[in-house]
């Protein structure tokens, strides 16, 4: 993505360490956070968009105890535009054709939506992702927001092909915000099984207590296994 990547993608891993003074997180200039997600596995995600993207675009941001983890932005069709990895240094950007696009209405619309896409990265070569979201027809309210009930599976593939690893499980949408948010997942790299839980504890707004706080709150302390590579799902 370099040396092409967006100033926005970059003025947030300046933030953390001028943040720690009022502990909070202070959107790029030009962009409005909107909401701040507490999850169980001790990471706060900060959603906000821009007035320099397209108009459909959003962005997040995640923050463990050791400071920003992940930083990226989605379309109205949830499909991942473009990301940066600070733990691993790579970045990543849609490739500009694919097979088969993630399109968030066909969920919506059918329950079941398939994706087969290709990101670019400079740092780490191209990424196959193919897999596919599924609608379970439940619904679960979390900290007064109600959410609907996914299933998934994905595996990402080398530019050889190779598969690189696998995951399946449980997540949530919001046809509000137009989101996926995270919740339960196995994954398999090179035969080693690893769980995750990032299950939203905790919405918070603007003007509410905790609104773009750092500071995580939920499942601190705990050993906790992440996914090495790619954005995760959603």
């Amino acid at each position: 993505m370099r040396p092409a990547l967006p100033a926005l993608l970059l003025l947030p891993l300046t933030l953390p360490a001028a943040a720690q003074d009022n502990r909070s997180f202070q959107p790029p200039q030009g962009c409005e956070a909107y909401l701040t997600v507490q999850m169980a596995s001790c990471t706060v995600s900060h959603h906000f968009r821009c007035a320099a993207d397209p108009a459909d675009w959003q962005r997040r941001v995640d923050i463990d105890e050791g400071g920003i983890t992940y930083f990226g932005a989605i379309d109205g069709q949830t499909r991942w535009m473009e990301s940066f990895h600070p733990l691993t240094g790579h970045s990543e950007r849609l490739a500009p054709a694919n097979p088969d696009e993630a399109n968030f209405d066909e969920l919506l619309a059918t329950g079941e939506d398939s994706w087969d896409f290709t990101t670019l990265s400079d740092e780490i070569g191209p990424t196959r992702y193919v897999g596919r979201d599924r609608l379970t027809g439940e619904t679960e309210v979390i900290d007064g927001v109600t959410l609907e009930r996914t299933e998934f599976e994905i595996v990402a593939y080398d530019a050889e092909g190779n598969e690189i690893w696998r995951g399946a499980g449980r997540e949530f949408i919001s046809r509000d915000w137009r989101m996926f948010l995270a919740g339960t997942a196995t994954y398999v790299v090179d035969g080693e099984t690893s769980e995750s839980d990032d299950t939203p504890v905790e919405f918070i707004f603007p003007g509410e207590p905790g609104f773009l706080s750092i500071s995580p709150k939920h499942g601190c302390g705990a050993m906790m296994s992440g996914l090495p590579l790619g954005d995760g799902h959603g």
